[in-house]
């Protein structure tokens, strides 16, 4: 089970599919924010469980209480923490427990920002690790071609984020299936963010769309589709590419997708962004999400707020304040 709460639930839903495959067992990503106040409904007595934790701060109220309920309530299930945060909290309370092992990743990815973007990204690369913990060297080569693929994605990311905020656009639905439907959800949660909750985002998995969330698409909203190279996924995104284009319900309609596959779909879109790279699906979020993230710095930028504390109000900031708990 693959613990956290919102960018840090998203970082479980990037890897979830790949750890079931790798691993060959059952892997779920489960936000703590729905484990806290049913705790006991997620645990089923007898089954043998992994839960793994994700947490900039590894102070958040729920990941904490979470942690520290299961480990009175369930002491069978074993743990591992991954935070950015030497002096966390979830640190801490794991002490000397013998069925809890930490991961702190480096001080440098550890955001100051509001928003998390680097400790997004090195918390799905220690994942996908996991996930490779018996052939590390095949991950090596796969995460080679995307740091490669990611410098040149990265620039034109920039230029593309600038000219499409410049648009000014109030609206923007995300697109993703597999493991880029939590780089849609991350990516409209950074635009989000960012823009202080002024410009309104939606994300949903693709084939979702047409299940009456269409009804919000109009001219006034862009469309940015993270789409999939995989057979099956990418003949139904295709599809659906299509019915949105014969419809024109969407102000521009841009497409995030490797670049083998930029002559057949980019008739079908206003852009099409390519990453030059080979890797599978599963291993797309850590680059896929820039874009993402780079719209959210521009929209902030645009809107003359300051990217790394967006809520001039207050109203979110970077660790959810405590409340109460109840158990």
């Amino acid at each position: 089970m693959l613990v956290g709460a919102g960018t840090s639930d998203y970082i479980g839903e990037s890897l979830a599919l790949l750890l079931r495959q790798r691993w060959g067992c059952e892997a779920t990503a489960v936000a703590s924010t729905d484990l806290l106040p049913s705790l006991a409904d997620y645990v089923i007595p007898g089954r043998r469980y992994l839960w793994i934790s994700f947490s900039r701060s590894g102070d958040s109220p729920e990941g904490v209480s979470v942690l520290e309920q299961t480990l009175e309530t369930y002491p069978e299930i074993s743990h591992l923490v991954v935070t950015c945060n030497p002096n966390a909290r979830m640190i801490a309370m794991a002490g000397n427990h013998e069925r809890v092992c930490t991961v702190i990743l480096d001080d440098a990815v550890n955001d100051r920002s509001l928003a998390m973007t680097s400790s997004f990204t090195n918390m799905v690369v220690l994942g996908q690790c996991l996930a490779h913990a018996w052939s590390l060297d095949e991950y090596k080569e796969v995460l080679e071609d995307m740091i490669a693929a990611s410098s040149a994605f990265l620039n034109n990311s920039a230029e593309l984020a600038q000219s499409t905020v410049d648009r000014r656009k109030p609206r923007i639905c995300m697109l993703g299936s597999g493991a880029l439907a939590a780089v849609a959800k991350e990516s409209s949660l950074k635009v989000l963010e960012m823009s202080g909750g002024q410009v309104k985002t939606m994300a949903l998995a693709s084939l979702g769309l047409r299940h009456g969330p269409m009804a919000a698409l109009d001219r006034e909203t862009d469309l940015v589709f993270f789409l999939s190279s995989e057979r099956t996924r990418f003949r139904y995104e295709a599809d659906l590419l299509r019915e949105i284009q014969a419809k024109q319900i969407t102000a521009s309609c841009i497409v995030v997708g490797l670049k083998s596959d930029h002559d057949e779909i980019a008739p079908l879109c206003n852009v099409y962004h390519a990453i030059d790279g080979t890797f599978a699906d599963a291993y797309r979020p850590p680059v896929d999400v820039i874009f993402g993230q780079l719209l959210g710095l521009y929209s902030s930028i645009a809107l003359g707020l300051r990217p790394d504390a967006p809520s001039p109000q207050g109203v979110i900031s970077r660790v959810v304040s405590d409340f109460t708990i109840y158990r």
